[in-house]
């Protein structure tokens, strides 16, 4: 990785590009710091420790939201519109067919799902004032003013991962959320260490060593699986264009062994806050209390739903999102075949039996990551300062960022067959 980056470092192309994307992402931290104008702060970190829900959005966003700054909202409206788009596209002819129009409807539905963010942005807003009585003074000027100020935040937010894409390296969405997270982590990180010189006593130490240990076997874990993938091999037969002969090469379809990526984890998790999040506003129900009680985050019930549906969302995402008849259609349409599978309904039939022992595979790795944390805790009784999906998403974001960097090196050392 340092050779990796010090080789970058001496392409001026790429220079440019790492410096582009630092600043931003340094821009992005800065704008962090801008309070949020009528905000009244003192509930706001209360709040997000009893709401889960909010103390995931926080994570998200580097605690952004515990501090109500104009980024509050963070790149997650833009996650959550790009998530409907996706769902919406399946679902609607007509944006299906837009789809499919090549880089001309990707681009309107990209401009649809700006517009839809900023909406998503302002309505989140507003509705975590209100529920939160942040608002300083409460009038509809208040809550008009303070809607616009997040909205026009995760706009910018959206914007600058947008030009670190196109412009950086990496995917610029993906690096905003990791600097959130890395941030969480710094803060963790240097809390601990002025514990240890100015508050020995208050430390334990024996819980830190579990942390880090962890912490590490964790990214192996993570990089391990990240690398690893399934090929199934492709045979072309030779055929005759011409005077000239075409195909007789062999190659791959490689296949991730966590194709999902951390979306199941985002999903299952968002979806196992909210009621615990509506409840919270009523205290002293029934409902509530019988929640807290047998279905608390604490509780093996919890666990067991949340690795329920991690399943089913891995599933899920895996139908939506790889289609076994259309890859056995472009293989046969090009003259290849899988060797031993004859073309057609057995060879779409073979890479939907692989595609789903895939997919299984990575639906018990993402929940026995996301239920790890809280074996730890009733083992050792170690809270841990990071959750799956977030170390999930840094480590995910971290080996990206470095692979593009590398095509981008090999690319420029690629003198082609002329010289």
């Amino acid at each position: 990785m340092r050779e990796t980056l010090k080789n970058a470092w001496k392409i001026v192309d790429l220079r440019k590009k790492i410096l582009y994307t630092l600043g931003m992402l340094l821009l992005y931290r800065v704008l962090c710091f801008i309070p949020t104008p009528g905000v009244d702060t003192t509930f706001i970190s209360q709040a997000v420790e009893n709401y889960s829900l909010l103390g995931f959005i926080n994570s998200m966003t580097g605690s952004n939201l515990s501090n109500f700054n104009i980024m509050a909202m963070g790149i997650t409206p833009y996650i959550n519109a790009s998530i409907i788009m996706q769902l919406l596209c399946v679902a609607i002819p007509k944006l299906e067919e837009m789809q499919k129009e090549g880089e001309e409807g990707r681009k309107k539905i990209a401009q649809i799902t700006r517009y839809v963010t900023v909406g998503l942005g302002f309505i989140q807003a507003i509705a975590l004032t209100v529920g939160l009585h942040t608002s300083a003074t409460g009038g509809f000027l208040s809550y008009l003013t303070i809607g616009l100020c997040l909205a026009a935040g995760t706009a910018i937010a959206m914007w600058m991962g947008e030009r670190i894409t196109e412009n950086g390296i990496g995917n610029g969405i993906s690096l905003l959320i990791m600097a959130g997270i890395i941030s969480n982590l710094a803060h963790a990180v240097i809390t601990n260490i002025y514990n240890i010189f100015a508050n020995p006593t208050v430390v334990n130490i024996p819980a830190m060593i579990a942390s880090l240990v962890v912490f590490l076997v964790l990214i192996v874990g993570i990089v391990f699986v990240d690398l690893g993938e399934r090929r199934i091999p492709i045979q072309y037969a030779k055929r005759m264009v011409g005077r000239r002969m075409y195909g007789g090469q062999s190659t791959h379809i490689p296949l991730k062994l966590n194709a999902s990526g951390v979306l199941p984890l985002i999903f299952a998790n968002a979806i196992m806050q909210f009621p615990a999040t509506i409840l919270a506003f009523f205290p002293n129900s029934a409902a509530n209390q019988w929640w807290q009680s047998h279905v608390s985050s604490q509780h093996l019930l919890y666990q067991l739903i949340f690795a329920l549906m991690i399943f089913g969302f891995t599933f899920f995402y895996s139908e939506i999102s790889f289609n076994p008849v259309e890859i056995s259609k472009n293989i046969q349409a090009n003259g290849g075949m899988i060797p031993g599978i004859r073309q057609g309904k057995p060879t779409s039939d073979f890479i939907k039996k692989i595609t789903r022992r895939i997919t299984m595979f990575g639906a018990i790795y993402l929940a026995v990551l996301a239920v790890i944390p809280m074996i730890i805790y009733s083992i050792a009784g170690v809270s841990l300062p990071f959750a799956a999906s977030s170390l999930l998403i840094a480590v995910s974001v971290a080996m990206e960022t470095m692979r593009e960097l590398e095509s981008q090196m090999l690319m420029r050392h690629y003198k082609g067959f002329l010289q």
